[in-house]
């Protein structure tokens, strides 16, 4: 490969959705953006790179017989070794802190192939959760070369971790990036919905004088018990608030799929028609959904970005963040996961106007949207000089 060949490692649907504008940034200025798949949730990664247009140069045969984190990274640490020898590129650039990430920067660790770090510096300070997000993005800040941090929090944590100041670039969060360009690229913000699921066919009838409750969980320290207590609230909140409407697009894992429909079962009609249960949805739908929403309910950190851009309140569902940027600014309030927490902060939204209005109003902490061409300036600059 040539001298400009930069291989971007995606797999999962955040990292497509916050690779892209960096894909795009990298292949309008003369450099050789490549991109791999490292293979997880095909049925969520493959309609994200449909809508951004862009198909992977190279895929990794993962054939997972176990859930086991050894598993996953022994396999991914060998194929994506394989892989980076075989391509040869000048830089690696990796996403966030999933396990894919991880064993691709220390598998270019090895081969000596500098790493770019997108959305570096996020830390909650409780090594086990996210569980293994938390060290994932913690081993990444000592093996990267480039840490492209969302925001200023998130360089400040790099620092202190004794990353050197001048392989630190506060660039924002390219998700502000991939909301403008779903939102105003005439080709992608003009292509027809076609991945809209039937499931929603009726949300508009439902929505007539409510209130729309956006809602998604899935992280693995919420399986099990976290999760039903989250659906339980869900579902008391139907029973309970007549003018609320929930959309729940549920994530593919299996566990999820059964936990939620467990949950769910024996709705009578008339509350059954204000949920929406749905697969995984095509993007232009999400922020189409987030856009019209009143309230966002998530343990996902993208979901979180997402609504700060659409000046959407979010409640999060989780026991610890790494966007203190969004709980600091006042736009999000860490919840948890006890039904009962869970619905007293839904209700006091509903009852005080005044703080619904003031989440309403907290500025995007995230950036303006332009964070991928500073990375691609930093990029052109660097490899250049070297």
């Amino acid at each position: 490969m040539g001298a400009n060949s930069i291989l971007l490692c995606m797999g999962t649907r955040p990292e497509i959705i916050k690779m892209a504008p960096v894909y795009y940034a990298l292949k309008h200025d003369g450099l050789e953006p490549l991109l791999l798949h490292t293979g997880q949730h095909e049925d969520m990664a493959d309609p994200m790179y449909r809508f951004f247009q862009i198909l992977p140069d190279y895929s990794l045969p993962l054939q997972r017989t176990s859930d086991a984190l050894h598993h996953l990274s022994a396999m991914l640490l060998e194929k994506l070794g394989a892989a980076f020898e075989a391509v040869k590129p000048a830089a690696v650039l990796v996403h966030g802190d999933t396990s894919s990430a991880a064993m691709a920067a220390l598998a270019a660790f090895y081969q000596h192939i500098p790493v770019g770090h997108v959305e570096a510096g996020l830390r909650s300070h409780n090594r086990l959760n996210p569980f293994p997000e938390e060290q994932n993005r913690e081993l990444i800040g000592r093996l990267a070369d480039w840490h492209f941090a969302p925001t200023e929090n998130a360089r400040l944590n790099l620092l202190r971790e004794n990353v050197g100041g001048d392989r630190i670039h506060m660039v924002g969060n390219t998700i502000v990036d991939a909301v403008r360009l779903a939102t105003t690229d005439p080709e992608l913000a003009g292509k027809p919905d076609e991945l809209s699921p039937p499931q929603l066919s009726g949300l508009q009838h439902a929505l007539a004088g409510r209130r729309l409750v956006f809602i998604t969980a899935h992280r693995r320290e919420n399986l099990g018990r976290p999760l039903m207590s989250i659906s339980a609230a869900v579902r008391q909140l139907l029973l309970a608030e007549q003018d609320l409407v929930f959309v729940w697009p549920v994530h593919s894992n299996p566990k999820v799929r059964a936990t939620v429909d467990e949950v769910f079962t024996d709705l009578p009609e008339e509350v059954s028609e204000r949920l929406f249960l749905t697969p995984p949805l095509n993007y232009s739908t999400t922020l189409n959904l987030l856009r019209q929403s009143w309230l966002v309910l998530t343990d996902s950190g993208g979901i979180q970005e997402e609504a700060a851009c659409m000046q959407v309140p979010v409640l999060i569902l989780r026991e610890t963040t790494e966007r203190q940027e969004l709980v600091a600014n006042g736009g999000g309030r860490l919840v948890g996961t006890d039904g009962d927490a869970i619905i007293g902060a839904v209700e006091a939204l509903r009852d005080d106007g005044q703080a619904y209005a003031a989440m309403q109003a907290a500025p995007n902490p995230f950036g303006d949207g332009f964070a991928a061409a500073r990375i691609k300036e930093i990029l052109i600059r660097s490899m250049h000089d070297s």
